[in-house]
């Protein structure tokens, strides 16, 4: 067992895509870890181009943004659920109702107003 204190990862990291927020690379770590993926093993996984891990490592350093995508499997391999699961007719109704919000989403967050618009 390894002596690193556990990250916890955030909620908002862990919704589907219209709602999600960047994970840290903090974040990134842990759910490689709890995946038990080295870089290179977390590269194979996500079929990258670059197989030494370096991709992953930018992540961790936050050099690069992960995608949505990649972190999504990532999470799914971590036993963290299918993170990217959401109902067709909710994604409809909140692109209609709110059509320049998912940038700001994706950067910070869902606003607690939001639930208050049906």
């Amino acid at each position: 067992m390894s002596d690193q204190p556990r990250v916890e990862i955030r909620d908002e990291c862990l919704r589907p895509a219209i709602y999600w927020v960047q994970p840290t690379g903090a974040e990134v770590q842990e759910v490689l870890r709890r995946a038990g993926f080295t870089g290179r093993l977390g590269a194979d996984y996500l079929d990258l181009a670059d197989k030494s891990g370096r991709q992953i490592r930018k992540w961790i350093s936050g050099d690069t943004r992960i995608p949505y995508a990649a972190w999504a499997l990532l999470c799914y391999a971590a036993n963290l659920g299918t993170i990217w699961e959401i109902d067709t007719d909710e994604m409809r109704q909140f692109r209609r109702e709110h059509p320049a919000e998912k940038k700001n989403l994706r950067e910070n967050g869902p606003e607690d107003d939001f639930a208050d618009h049906e």
